[in-house]
C-alpha cells in the first residue's frame, strides 16, 4: 500500500497561480512508473490533467496545456502541479495519482477554488 500526501490547494481569484504537491508517504522499493494529476469539478465525474512518466515525459490535456506544469522533483517521489492563470472552471477537487509496482493510488484530494 502507497499512501499519497496532497498539499497546496486552497482559494484564489481569477488570472492567479497555485502549486499542488503529492508525495509518496513512505519508503519504496521500486521506482514509480507514473505520477499525476486529475480533478473532479462539482457535480461532474474525475478527469485526467496531466501525468509525468519516470523517463521525464509528460502529457496534459487539451484544458490546462500551456497553463500548467507538472513536474517530478529529484527524489522521483514527489511531483508538482504549477497552475497559472487559473480559471474559474479549474474549480475541482485535484488528486494525485500514481502506478508503482503494478497498482494505482490515489490521494485524499486537494480542493482548489478559483473565484472570478
Amino acid at each position: 500500500q502507497v499512501q499519497l500526501i496532497e498539499s497546496g490547494g486552497g482559494s484564489v481569484q481569477a488570472g492567479g497561480s497555485l502549486n499542488l504537491s503529492c508525495e509518496v508517504a513512505e519508503r519504496i522499493f521500486h521506482p514509480i512508473s507514473i505520477m499525476g494529476w486529475y480533478r473532479q469539478p462539482p457535480g461532474k465525474e474525475r478527469e485526467f490533467i496531466a501525468n509525468i512518466i519516470s523517463a521525464g515525459s509528460t502529457n496534459y490535456a487539451a484544458s490546462v496545456k500551456g497553463r500548467f506544469t507538472i513536474s517530478l522533483l529529484i527524489n522521483k517521489r514527489t511531483t508538482t502541479l504549477q497552475m497559472n492563470s487559473l480559471k474559474p472552471e479549474d474549480t475541482a477537487v485535484y488528486y494525485c495519482n500514481v502506478l508503482y509496482n503494478g497498482d494505482y493510488y490515489w490521494g485524499q484530494g486537494t480542493q482548489v477554488t478559483v473565484s472570478s
